[in-house]
């Protein structure tokens, strides 16, 4: 899969005549090119997604993952990055929930007529959003990707100073009774850093393997 501005081939690592592509090394709009621009915490499982469905009209951009640190922030990097990579697509699909913008990235698709991810943040498209939904006695689980489950230090952690301040944890955590892994993939080493995350806040654990959920049909409908 090739990435935006790459000059080695057109979308998803297509090649085509050099009198066929743009000066930035892509086909020309017209010819159903779509952007997922999303997440960087997506990045790998919609990467593989294009890669194993073969969609060599589509590619990928991501923001920085850490913005879900400030969700407000969310809506103002997408609308940069819409400006930036609009004028080389047919059509782009926003790689994001709500995320805790608050409506924020609604507004923005609304904006521009842009569709995004269903769901209000990725936990509850990686399980299928009605199945999450179902979900309403869960309100103290804290839930992982295996995003999270790799990163857990750098995005839980240390933002929130408990690797100085472990007395910290019950004002952050003292409402949660366990810790939730939404697992896409079948790793153990992951499972095993799920678990060691909920040891660390002193929850409960509960694996569930959900795979990629409603994120491989909605970039199919893309």
């Amino acid at each position: 899969m090739s990435l935006p501005g790459d000059p080695s081939g057109a979308p998803g690592g297509m090649t085509a005549p050099d009198d066929a592509l743009n000066s930035d090394g892509l086909a020309p709009t017209g010819t159903g090119r779509v952007l997922v621009l999303a997440c960087g915490a997506l990045a790998r499982e919609i990467a593989d997604l294009i890669r194993l469905n073969g969609w060599a009209h589509m590619d990928l951009a991501c923001l920085p993952a850490i913005l879900h640190n400030t969700p407000d922030r969310i809506a103002p990097a997408l609308r940069a990055a819409i400006e930036t990579h609009r004028p080389r697509y047919d059509r782009i699909l926003i790689g994001y929930g709500d995320c805790g913008s608050g409506g924020g990235i609604d507004a923005l698709c609304e904006d521009y007529g842009l569709d995004r991810l269903p769901g209000p943040h990725c936990y509850a498209f990686y399980e299928g959003v009605d199945r999450f939904l179902a979900h309403d006695e869960e309100i103290g689980a804290f839930y992982l990707t295996d995003f999270l489950a790799r990163q857990f230090d750098a995005f839980v952690i240390r933002p929130l100073g408990l690797d100085r301040h472990p007395e910290l944890r019950e004002a952050y955590f003292g409402h949660y009774d366990k810790v939730v892994y939404l697992a896409q993939t079948e790793d153990p080493h992951l499972d095993a850093a799920a678990r060691a995350a909920a040891r660390r806040l002193g929850l409960d654990y509960e694996r569930r393997a959900t795979g990629c959920g409603d994120l491989g049909s909605a970039l199919a409908r893309a």
